[in-house]
């Protein structure tokens, strides 16, 4: 059986692939998502998730996988603008775009090494409801948050959010994973 950290390098690096493979499409075009509009399409993915959760059906092709996976890679898109914080729609060369993910994930990975030490990997023992349920609450921070002009009284901010997010999302990853093994 593979350790949590090889579990989740695999998770993130089939969503770190798409995502450079989608640059290399695109280009930056995300570059234009203001952050509620990257709360939006996470919380569009989740809310799906969520739906085909209930219904117990689906009519659209993607998957749960790929869904988790989007979120995860809008999750880093959301770091990431928090960071340039411009609003100049601009080109990143890919080999800079790939630096910031790196840079984003490694960060999200500490901490969740971190929680993981303190909480005993109680996420293990999670439903993908939860997951989901967690990943739309957070979604509905981050949105309060924006509607308080970022400001918090005794919260963590909006990057904290995402990077729960991140982690949220590559947990669902791992246990599908673990599922279909």
């Amino acid at each position: 059986m593979s350790t949590t950290n090889e579990q989740y390098d695999k998770a993130v690096l089939s969503c770190q692939q798409i995502f450079l493979n989608k640059t290399k499409d695109y280009g930056t075009s995300w570059r234009v998502y203001r952050i509620i509009s990257v709360a939006d399409q996470i919380y569009i993915k989740a809310k799906r998730i969520r739906t085909i959760q209930e219904k117990g059906q689906q009519k659209i092709d993607d998957d749960r996988i790929s869904e988790f996976k989007g979120i995860l890679n809008y999750g880093v898109i959301g770091l990431i603008q928090l960071d340039i914080n411009n609003d100049e729609v601009e080109e990143l060369p890919i080999d800079e775009v790939e630096k910031l993910y790196i840079e984003k994930i490694y960060i999200a990975k500490k901490l969740m090494q971190d929680k993981n030490h303190d909480y005993g990997e109680a996420w293990r023992e999670m439903s993908q409801e939860s997951f989901v349920d967690l990943i739309l609450a957070k979604i509905l921070r981050i949105k309060q948050i924006l509607k308080n002009d970022g400001h918090t009284i005794s919260s963590e901010g909006i990057d904290a959010n995402f990077f729960d997010i991140i982690n949220y999302a590559i947990f669902a990853l791992i246990l599908i994973d673990e599922y279909v093994q």
